[in-house]
């Protein structure tokens, strides 16, 4: 199991000082929907509204791609990700990219 991360969206963490910045880190995943699912979506997407397949798969790629980019982080050496952000993109008109990303950092308690 990896050891305790913490993730925010913002540049600073409430109560802790930067000790270290150590670069980059991003997790990365693409999903694809199968022949079937696409099928069923196209059919719902016919009387509209949510399509609930596809966002259980992009829930569960930014779940995904969350994990990712913490093993990276801890394989850095962080503790710490500061400025997280998702970016995705559509490749072909099947497959979806959901990039999670952030800078590493190691941050310890303010004294």
């Amino acid at each position: 199991m990896e050891p305790s991360m913490i993730v925010v969206t913002t540049e600073n963490v409430t109560g802790y000082r930067t000790v270290r910045m150590l670069g980059q880190c991003f997790g990365v995943v693409v999903r694809s929907r199968g022949i079937g699912g696409n099928f069923i979506a196209s059919l719902r997407s016919i009387v509209g509204g949510e399509i609930h397949e596809y966002t259980q798969m992009l829930e569960e790629a930014r779940r995904h791609a969350l994990d990712r980019l913490v093993h990276n982080a801890t394989s850095m050496g962080a503790n710490a990700i500061v400025m997280m952000r998702f970016d995705s993109a559509e490749i072909g008109q099947t497959m979806s990219e959901i990039v999670a990303y952030g800078t590493a950092a190691v941050i310890e308690p303010a004294r």
